[in-house]
């Protein structure tokens, strides 16, 4: 009786027990830190595509040409009113038919194209131009002795240089004037290269034949004229043969003459060349015999270009009745 006492006593107990107690405060402690791993570096980032390079500074300089394809030392001499030779001498080229995409060629004489100044040197590191030209500066200039009108010489500056003024002077004698020349020069033959009366040329048509083709700068770079297989082609002006071959294409068998320093005329086409490379030749001589090669049809094809630039013949030429 006593132990169900006992057992009851104990079980109410433990339900009193139960009924009483709070639910435990819950504490938000914070997560123990975690060793530090390595951060996972992230993928780089793609590089911008480079730009595509534009001219060099060597497409951009005065007086050089870059061969592009397709281009020929003939057609480049063409294009800038130029004899083929002197550019294969000033490049050093010692085949004309061996050029390459991308070489670099001189197309003026050397010391022309530049600058007139020219670029004065400054060493690195420093704003100053270099010793030479300061000390080239700085140089007293020899000027003529005070005095009279002595002549120049080393003794006659040191004279000055030591203050003696009182110089005697020396009579010199004053150049003659040249004997006139004989006869009358003849305006039109001017020598190329001379640079005399460069722009005046007495043109005349190098074929009677009727105009087919009148100029044009974006298809036709000269004018057309139809003739006859082996009709006589004329130098339209005197001057000097600088190429006649057939490596030009489009031309067929080509004659060009270089007039001066500004002018140069082609004659396309022919049927034969009767002229060489060096040749002098005269206004109205026969270089050629017209003709059909590279082309539709017999015709002569005369060009006019002017520091390599076409220009219209028709409007050098002297007007036809």
């Amino acid at each position: 009786m006593r132990a169900t006492f006992l057992a009851i006593v104990t079980m109410a107990l433990l339900l009193s027990g139960c009924a009483g107690t709070t639910p435990a405060p819950v504490a938000e402690r914070p997560i123990a830190a975690q060793p530090s791993q390595p951060a996972q570096s992230a993928p780089p980032a793609a590089s911008p595509a480079k730009p595509v390079p534009g001219p060099t500074e060597t497409e951009r300089r005065t007086g050089f040409h870059i061969v592009k394809k397709g281009e020929t030392l003939y057609g480049i001499a063409l294009e800038y009113g130029q004899d083929y030779k002197d550019i294969a001498l000033w490049n050093k080229l010692d085949n004309p038919n061996l050029i390459v995409i991308g070489q670099e060629l001189r197309v003026v004489p050397p010391g022309e194209g530049q600058s007139a100044g020219g670029a004065v040197a400054i060493p690195l590191g420093s704003d100053k131009p270099s010793d030479a030209r300061s000390a080239a500066a700085s140089a007293p200039v020899k000027g003529a002795p005070k005095g009279g009108t002595l002549a120049y010489s080393d003794e006659a500056w040191a004279r000055v240089q030591r203050g003696e003024s009182q110089v005697a002077t020396v009579k010199t004698e004053s150049p003659k004037p040249p004997a006139p020349t004989q006869g009358k020069e003849d305006k039109d033959d001017v020598k190329p290269g001379t640079g005399v009366a460069d722009d005046h040329i007495n043109w005349a048509w190098p074929h009677p034949g009727p105009l087919v083709a009148s100029f044009n700068d974006g298809n036709n770079k000269g004018v057309d004229l139809s003739g006859k297989l082996g009709d006589p082609v004329l130098a339209a002006a005197p001057g000097r043969v600088v190429y006649a071959g057939d490596g030009l294409r489009g031309y067929g068998k080509l004659v060009i003459v270089k007039h001066n320093n500004l002018y140069l005329s082609a004659y396309a086409h022919n049927s034969k060349v009767l002229v060489k490379e060096g040749q002098q030749v005269g206004k109205g001589q026969k270089i050629a015999e017209l003709g059909d090669s590279d082309a539709e049809r017999p015709k002569l094809h005369f060009e006019i270009r002017k520091l390599g630039k076409p220009v219209d013949p028709a409007q050098l030429l002297p007007r036809r009745n």
